[in-house]
This record gives C-alpha cells, sequence and structure tokens, in this order.
C-alpha cells in the first residue's frame, strides 16, 4: 500500500453554507463584476454584473421559492443546460437551506422519473417545453412534486414577483440557520451499470476543494494584476460545473456562461468572452487541437504547424525536466526555434481561444502527456487533475512549479490518498460525501472507517504523484489471463486526429481489441483534401487503401506505449458514433461499455473470426483487420 497526505493549507467552511460567500464579497467588494452576461444568445456582447446585483437577485429569488411553499431541507431538481440562471437560482436555493438536485437536460425519460422519485424532489426548473414534456410524463408517479418551473416562459420573474411580500429578513435568517455540514446537492452518479445513486454532498465538501485550490492555485488563473475570467461550458449537471461555479463565487473570479457547447458557438464565445483560464474535460482540449490542426491544413500550412508542434512539445519537456531536476532547460537553438514559432504559429493559436488564456484543468478522466506538453510550449498550461462525484470534484492536482505531465499530480493539502495492494485508490477528507441517499449497503461498501473506495486503478510514482490507470470494473481480463486497463489506450487512439471515439474489448479472447469510430469533423476535412488532388480512376479505393493506413498508424502509435501482451491485435471501424440518442453514452458522456459490446457483439465476433484467418508472422506485425466489406465511405 502506498499513501501520501499534505498538511492543510486553507481554513476551509467553518460556519455557514455555499450562499454566505456571495453574500460576503457583496459587503466587502459591492462593485467587482461577479457575473457577465449576454442580452442575447446570439450577441457578442458581454456585460457585466456586480456582487451586490447578484445578490439582491439572489435575495428576490429567494423570497419567491418561500413564497412558493420551498422549505430548508427541500429537494429540488435543476435540469437545464449551463446558463446564469443555474447559477441565481442555485444559490437562491442555498440560501433558504434547500437541497439542489441537478438533472442533465439530456436525460430519458426513464431517469428523469428515477432521480426526481428516488430524490423526492418537491420542484423542478427546466429549461425547455421539450424538458417540461419529459418531466410530465412521469408526474403520474412523483405525488411529491409540487412545481414545474419553466426558464424560457419567464418563471424566474414569475418567483421574483411572487415574493414581494415576503420580508428579506426573512430570507436573512434562514441563510443563518444554514450549517456546514447541511446537504447542498444531491448528485447522481452516471448509471453506466443500473439505476444512478444520488450522492449526498454537504455545504462543506463542496466548499473545501475550493477553498483549497484558490489557497494554492488561484494566482494561476491570470496574469498578475487581472481578474480571472471563466467561460463554464461544462454542465452543472456535474459536480465538475458545480465546482468551477463554486470556485469562481467563492474567489472573486468573473464567470461568463455558454450553454451551447457545439464547435461554432463555444469558438465565438472565447472569442468574445476572452477567458482567462479553461476548466475543461480532455475531449475539449483534444479537439481545440484538432481544430488547430485542420485549419493549419486547410491553409495549406500543415507541415509548418506539425514543426511547431514538435518544436512545442520539446520545448516543454526540457521545461518540465528543468523544474524537476532532471535534465536541463532549454538550449539556445530549441529556445530560437520556439522564439521564431511564438511570432508565426502559438500566438495565432491563443488568438483563436480568446488571446487571453494563460492555463487550465483537464478533469473527468487523464489527459494525454503528448497533449499537455503541446499546450504548454504554446503559453497554455494544462494542470491535470482528478475527483469525483463522492468527492465533490477535486482529489489531486498538479503543485505549482512542480508539475509533471502524465499525472493528475499529487492529493490536495488535507487529503489522504493510499493504493491498495490491487491498485484501488482510496480517499479520505474533507470533500469526501455523506452517503448515498436512499441506500445504505452501497453506503457501507463504499465508505470503509472514513475511507471512500474510488473504484479507479493508479499508482504513486516516488514523489508522491498519481496516475490514472482506468476503472477497476473496466479491466479486460483475456483469455490468456492478462489483466489490461483500456483507458491508456483508448485515450492514446483519440489523440489521432482522424479518430472520434475507441472502447477496448476483449474479455475471454485471444488478444486485445478496439472498436474505433472517425471524427466526422476531421474526416470530411481528410476527404476533401484527397477531393482537390483530382478525380482520378480508382480515387475511391486509393483514398480507402490510405484510411486503412492512417487507423493503422494510429494504432501501432498506442501500442507503442503499452507491452505487446497488452497491445490492440484487432480492430474494427464502426459506422456510428457512441451518443445519447443511441444509448452507447451516459448524460455525463461516459461510455456505457457493457451497452456498447451487447450492441456490437456481433462485429466483435467478426473482428476476432477474421483474425484467426490472419497468419501469425502478420499478427506480430502491424496490428490490423479491416475486411473488404469495410467501407467507411458508406
Amino acid at each position: 500500500m502506498h499513501q501520501f497526505k499534505i498538511p492543510p493549507m486553507a481554513t476551509g467552511l467553518i460556519q455557514g453554507g455555499l450562499a454566505d460567500s456571495l453574500f460576503d464579497t457583496a459587503l466587502r467588494t459591492p462593485d467587482l463584476p461577479q457575473i457577465a452576461r449576454r442580452a442575447d444568445h446570439s450577441s457578442g456582447r458581454w456585460s457585466p454584473m456586480t456582487a451586490a446585483e447578484l445578490r439582491d437577485e439572489v435575495v428576490d429569488l429567494a423570497r419567491g421559492l418561500i413564497a412558493s411553499g420551498i422549505a430548508p431541507g427541500n429537494r429540488v431538481a435543476i435540469m437545464s443546460r449551463t446558463r446564469y440562471e443555474w447559477t441565481s437560482l442555485s444559490y437562491a436555493l442555498w440560501t433558504v437551506g434547500a437541497e439542489i438536485v441537478p438533472i442533465y437536460p439530456t436525460s430519458s425519460h426513464e431517469q428523469v422519473s428515477w432521480i426526481l422519485k428516488d430524490a423526492h424532489c418537491v420542484a423542478v426548473m427546466v429549461e425547455d417545453e421539450q424538458s417540461v414534456m419529459t418531466v410530465a410524463s412521469a408526474c403520474a408517479t412523483l405525488p411529491q412534486l409540487r412545481h414545474v418551473w419553466q426558464l424560457d416562459t419567464g418563471a424566474l420573474a414569475e418567483l421574483v414577483e411572487r415574493g414581494r411580500a415576503i420580508p428579506p429578513m426573512t430570507i436573512d435568517s434562514l441563510r443563518r440557520i444554514v450549517m456546514p455540514d447541511s446537504t447542498a446537492v444531491v448528485a447522481y452518479t452516471s448509471g453506466t451499470t443500473g439505476h444512478p445513486k444520488g450522492c449526498a454532498l454537504s455545504h462543506r465538501s463542496l466548499a473545501s476543494p475550493c477553498d483549497t485550490l484558490l489557497a494554492g492555485w488561484g494566482h494561476t488563473a491570470a496574469a498578475p494584476g487581472e481578474q480571472p475570467a471563466i467561460l463554464a461550458f461544462l454542465p452543472f449537471s456535474h459536480v465538475y460545473g458545480i465546482m468551477v461555479q463554486g470556485l469562481c463565487l467563492r474567489g472573486g473570479l468573473l464567470l461568463g456562461h455558454e450553454p451551447d457547447v457545439r464547435e461554432e458557438a463555444l469558438s465565438a464565445a472565447f472569442l468574445s468572452f476572452r477567458p482567462t483560464f479553461v476548466y475543461a474535460v480532455p475531449f475539449v482540449f483534444e479537439k481545440i487541437y484538432k481544430n488547430f490542426l485542420r485549419s493549419a491544413q486547410r491553409s495549406g500550412r500543415g507541415a509548418l504547424f506539425e514543426r511547431a508542434v514538435r518544436t512545442a512539445t520539446d520545448f516543454a519537456t526540457a521545461n518540465e525536466q528543468h523544474r524537476l531536476g532532471t535534465g536541463p532547460a532549454p538550449g539556445f537553438d530549441l529556445r530560437l526555434q520556439h522564439a521564431f514559432y511564438e511570432k508565426t504559429v502559438y500566438r495565432k493559436l491563443r488568438g483563436a481561444l480568446g488571446g487571453r488564456v494563460c492555463g487550465g484543468v483537464s478533469g473527468g478522466s487523464p489527459l494525454n502527456r503528448e497533449l499537455a506538453l503541446f499546450y504548454s510550449g504554446i503559453g497554455i498550461f494544462i494542470h491535470d487533475g482528478y475527483g469525483l462525484t463522492e468527492t465533490s470534484g477535486g482529489i489531486t492536482a498538479q503543485p505549482v512549479g512542480r508539475e509533471k505531465f502524465g499525472t493528475v499530480g499529487r492529493p490536495l493539502p488535507g487529503t489522504d490518498v493510499h493504493v491498495a495492494k490491487d491498485g484501488e485508490i482510496f480517499v479520505r477528507g474533507p470533500s469526501v460525501f455523506q452517503g448515498y441517499i436512499n441506500d445504505p449497503q452501497a453506503t457501507d461498501a463504499a465508505l470503509g472507517d472514513g475511507w471512500l473506495a474510488t473504484g479507479d486503478i493508479g499508482r504513486f510514482d516516488s514523489e508522491g504523484y498519481l496516475s490514472i490507470t482506468g476503472r477497476k470494473k473496466d479491466i479486460i481480463i483475456t483469455s490468456g489471463g492478462k489483466n489490461v486497463a483500456p483507458a491508456a489506450l483508448e485515450e492514446r487512439l483519440r489523440v489521432h486526429p482522424l479518430i472520434h471515439q475507441a472502447v477496448v474489448v476483449g474479455d475471454n479472447r485471444p488478444c486485445v481489441g478496439a472498436l474505433i469510430t472517425l471524427d466526422p469533423d476531421f474526416l470530411a476535412h481528410w476527404r476533401t483534401a484527397r477531393v482537390m488532388q483530382g478525380d482520378t480512376p480508382g480515387r475511391e479505393v486509393r483514398e480507402e487503401n490510405e484510411l486503412r493506413e492512417e487507423v493503422r498508424r494510429a494504432v501501432a502509435a498506442a501500442n507503442s506505449t503499452v507491452s505487446h501482451s497488452e497491445s490492440i491485435r484487432v480492430f474494427r471501424v464502426l459506422p456510428e458514433p457512441f451518443d445519447l440518442a443511441n444509448g452507447l453514452l451516459t448524460p455525463s458522456m461516459k461510455l456505457r461499455r457493457d451497452a456498447i459490446v451487447q450492441r456490437f457483439a456481433a462485429e466483435i465476433d467478426a473482428m476476432y473470426q477474421t483474425s484467426s484467418r490472419v497468419p501469425r508472422e502478420y499478427m506480430r506485425g502491424d496490428p490490423s483487420i479491416w475486411e473488404e466489406s469495410d467501407n467507411v465511405f458508406r
């Protein structure tokens, strides 16, 4: 067993609830810009809202909630994308001592019905008519549900009007009786297997990682003397998004909201809002990189971009070795090359993100080391961190000045982490949840002597840096008895511009295989580039052969990071992506592995049957199986 703990550095939440930080900020610095809003979604103009203005709006909403019969301890669901109203409503609910139950707006009827019933919600705030219909279809089984409010029809304004008769002193009295250990959020797990479970998170547990990160890392979120500006686009239905909101309002950071995560909308929001720091998941950073590459190739500068990428990676690697004391700083020639590309490439890349981004945090799953090095090399330092719903977000972070790419950093001060003999990670600290509601057996199984069994597999290095290698339940055991963690292989495959998703399979099979989907945007660009080469006879066959080679190279690159017995020996490119519509992703965009294996059972069988007909000499070479019938151009 390997265990690491760093002494606490922040006092944390001593008394009161999460709403208190907003009231304290409004009292100390009433004119501080706290929220940036747009008059309409299509507008590129953001108007600031001060801490005092936000506090007053929260108080007015809280009065409306009381007038509507919402009492301390009541649970109210919010089923909406990431928008300003999510923030104002959540703080109004916390102000009166109510508990929030976040629901993904993309959730199915069954998921919504289960969560509302399991949490005994008395009200739900939805975003649009479609969500109203989803909730309405479940109302017959929800006798405790008294209110269904809709944001797009002016529900918040109606609440404010309804609360005119409630004295503001009533709200202040209710806020002051909220205790740190009162439940603030009931956040449901992804439900990759069975019904999702509701994690009870207290005000203290949600505040703890925010305060620790602000104390030790807050100064890295913007240039000196500049107010950090955070564009929130992660779903507030997930604890990561709630943590980002908490960081902004507890730390006086400017918060903007972007509900539309489509590429065009998000790109426009970056350019108009101009964030200083980015909180995202690896997929977003992967997508941004692929867009950089695609744009360079379209403009005929693909070769220049690739040279700039190599220089950025080499420069960041040398800097990492220098700060960790394992090598020299970048030499003169490398610094000269980097300075050249700073003027010709890197500055333009940062400009595409608004021009002020100096760093970011990646969470949700491990960030590829090479990708982190690239961003660092162009001047955007991405810290990789680790956390769970059951830990209110952050567990680890990269120590400032001692960052080590390819790891998720070291335990946050005040958090205790150990890795058991079988590789499972256990956590103990102030951010650990109170338990699963209505499920004492699951709570007892997860919590033992104050330690949370995360279900994740990882390892510590000699300096206390943690690496995540996968989920315990996802470990693949081949027919030869080899244990394989699929996460690292899948992460490496996704780095390739053409690959969108990858699921490694191989349970009770002779070798490891992979199901792959292609990135539709990059594939369209890839096709267009080849059409421009001329419509000569046999072009489609030639392009298909080139595409096969590209995927083979991606698989070979992924295999270079693991042992021979763990490497992907067979793969299949699928004609459809894994998404919410076909039930192969959870609302939090996690793979439903069991559902994927079941859906594509025939393709998996065919993949291994084909491999049995391939000579062993070929299998020891570049592993790839692509039958003649596999035409990805259809």
